[in-house]
């Protein structure tokens, strides 16, 4: 099976201070060990240097554009970057209006929409709840690719 890995999941792998960091970076690396190649979008990378760049008293990490762009290499060599295709705008508005998306979900439609015409199945991300509602894809917790034992939450 193919894994997106959502942008919540990136920030979380970036930022070593955050309280599900650790849960986020070994999810990704519980999944390479396990033969996956969790890949992003396009997509990803817009509401990663976003958030990456928004200061920090409005919810983001506060960083330069520079510190960004360097970041956004780093993603690129580490996962598999699968381009935009009409085919994904195209995805997208079936998407959004078979399941009458509204506001701010329409962002999360068009990663399910990349997801769909790249072929992954599943989507690598702790906000579970905004992808249930598509029935073709699944929406994985990172607790949920660590091996038992491993408690994902806790310090090393």
């Amino acid at each position: 099976m193919s894994y997106l890995v959502d942008t919540n999941v990136l920030l979380r792998n970036v930022d070593v201070h955050h309280p599900m960091h650790q849960a986020a970076r070994q999810a990704i690396d519980t999944l390479r060990l396990n033969g996956e190649r969790p890949s992003i979008v396009p997509q990803n990378l817009i509401e990663f240097w976003n958030v990456f760049t928004r200061p920090v008293e409005r919810n983001g990490l506060g960083k330069t554009a520079t510190q960004a762009e360097m970041e956004i290499g780093r993603l690129k060599k580490l996962f598999p970057l699968h381009l935009d295709t009409p085919a994904v705008y195209e995805t997208w508005e079936q998407l959004v209006c078979s399941y009458r998306i509204v506001g701010i979900n329409v962002h999360d439609a068009r990663l399910v929409a990349a997801m769909l015409v790249h072929g992954m199945t599943r989507i690598l991300t702790f906000n579970i709840d905004d992808f249930k509602r598509y029935r073709e894809i699944t929406a994985v917790h990172p607790a949920e690719v660590v091996p038992s034992g491993n408690d994902p939450e806790s310090p090393l």
